[in-house]
């Protein structure tokens, strides 16, 4: 390492935000970033540990303390060449990744980790800004064809993969934008999405078709595609969301989250016929879900204008240090507090939602809450368990429902005749991501459940190089070793 001693010497340094009333203006990132100075001293405290555990926090298996050095000495162009080499679109992980890696640091045995993330977006920051990531379209291409069913982060990956083998490759999306959650579900303030378009901007030159505002199954049939393609790829995510089946969850102001998410970052798009107007402006709002999700509520509904903004959460607050039960290197439930929770909300933890009440329109005017404890018994799962006496009556005009994903949409399922898993994922071979029909494979959401945009983009990659083989007979592409956790080739 090119400083041994620099863990010894610097401590973490993290980026700073823009005050709480500027950020609140706009939809705009609002993070200061570090000068080259700091930033090769956060590179610097990474150990030469031996086993960089890190590796094994993440599931793309990047090569952290390789590109950490690199930084340290300012060698900015092969960092950003280590990084890529197993990450497609650290732009998008560096802002978006609950960052695993740093949880599995070495250094954060007895001391803050190394800012993982922060270096790594700073590193694809300064490739574009250099003009070092441009288009690497294949020298030559196979006469074979992948049909991609989705363009969020797994369907990207996998695109970009088999493109990248050579094979001609369509990505077929239902809405009017690539991207999926990226696009429509991460807000402006966490990713500007002129980061996803400079980088589409690439893979469009590199070759990858693009076909938005078709959807399979409903506009053009699953068996044309069967008929068109050589293989076929299901990327479309776990989209299916969940709700509280709980009176009074019909009426108007009671919206799921990726509604209202959705409509705002069109609407910072520039688009504004909408059949109903999703804001929170003037109203008090509950957004039920402590998750990031409910925080992107949180932080959207803030610069909407909300009167009040309160969070409830089932579970028990979690504590700030790591749970005994989830020692070092695992990821631990603690309590983490978001730049959206800094802007303003009450939290309210072991709380359970009984009925939403509302008025003679059919307008919501509050809701009915319980408090809940855990109990834990040896050999179970705990149980939750209502307190008695406990019952509040809470007034508001906007409940945002954050809670989670529950599978994949069912339609390319029946259509294709498809096996699924007890959760109702597409079930897929775990060796090369194959489902029950022929020619067919699965990756991402769609395969493991509701999970983080790095297991998303790892799945892409490892399912590139599957259907690579499978149209080959062999595949150059790079594969994660599933025992060791490090990459091979």
């Amino acid at each position: 390492m090119g400083k041994v001693t620099g863990f010894l010497e610097y401590k973490r340094v993290d980026e700073t935000y823009a005050s709480v009333e500027d950020r609140l203006k706009d939809y705009k990132e609002f993070t200061i970033p570090l000068k080259e100075k700091e930033l090769k001293k956060q590179g610097g405290r990474c150990m030469d540990c031996g086993i960089p555990f890190c590796h094994s926090g993440c599931p793309l298996g990047n090569l952290i303390p390789d590109f950490n050095d690199m930084v340290y000495k300012g060698r900015w162009k092969e960092a950003a060449q280590i990084l890529h080499a197993t990450n497609n679109f650290p732009e998008f992980t560096g802002r978006l990744c609950p960052a695993p890696c740093e949880e599995a640091c070495v250094l954060g045995i007895n001391e803050d980790p190394v800012s993982i993330e922060n270096i790594e977006k700073n590193i694809v920051e300064r490739a574009f800004s250099e003009g070092w990531i441009i288009a690497q379209p294949p020298l030559h291409r196979s006469e074979k064809s992948v049909a991609v069913i989705g363009s969020g982060p797994s369907g990207l990956a996998t695109a970009q993969q088999l493109n990248r083998a050579g094979h001609s490759v369509t990505v077929f999306e239902r809405d009017s934008k690539i991207g999926g959650l990226l696009r429509y579900g991460i807000p402006d303030f966490k990713m500007e999405k002129n980061v996803i378009d400079r980088r589409l901007a690439i893979l469009e030159e590199e070759g990858i078709v693009f076909i938005t505002n078709t959807e399979v199954g409903k506009d053009i049939s699953i068996e044309t595609l069967q008929n068109s393609f050589d293989a076929i790829v299901l990327c479309g995510g776990a989209t299916v969301r969940r709700g509280i089946p709980i009176k009074g969850a019909h009426l108007k102001g009671v919206y799921q989250a990726m509604d209202f998410l959705k409509q705002n970052n069109e609407r910072v798009d520039g688009l504004t016929d909408f059949e109903e107007e999703l804001t929170a402006a003037n109203k008090n709002v509950i957004v039920i879900g402590g998750g990031d999700t409910g925080s992107d509520c949180i932080g959207t509904s803030n610069r909407h204008g909300a009167l009040s903004v309160t969070n409830f959460e089932i579970l028990s607050k979690p504590t700030i240090e790591r749970p005994e039960e989830q020692p070092w290197p695992y990821w631990p439930m603690r309590l983490r507090t978001s730049s959206s929770h800094k802007e303003g909300v009450e939290r309210v933890f072991s709380i359970s939602t009984k009925e939403f009440l509302g008025d003679a329109k059919g307008n919501v005017t509050g809701l009915v809450t319980v408090e809940v404890e855990w109990i834990k018994k040896d050999g179970h799962r705990p149980q939750l368990q209502e307190i008695e006496g406990t019952e509040k009556k809470w007034d508001c005009n906007m409940v945002l429902l954050a809670l989670g994903f529950t599978g994949p949409e069912k339609t390319l399922i029946d259509q294709l005749g498809l096996d699924t898993d007890l959760r109702g994922n597409v079930k897929a071979s775990t060796v090369n991501y194959s489902t029950n029909v022929q020619g067919v494979f699965t990756a991402g959401d769609m395969r493991r459940g509701q999970s983080l945009i790095v297991w998303a983009i790892s799945e892409g990659r490892q399912v590139a190089h599957h259907v690579d083989a499978y149209l080959m007979g062999a595949s150059q592409l790079p594969l994660k070793d599933e025992e060791s956790d490090l990459p091979r080739v």
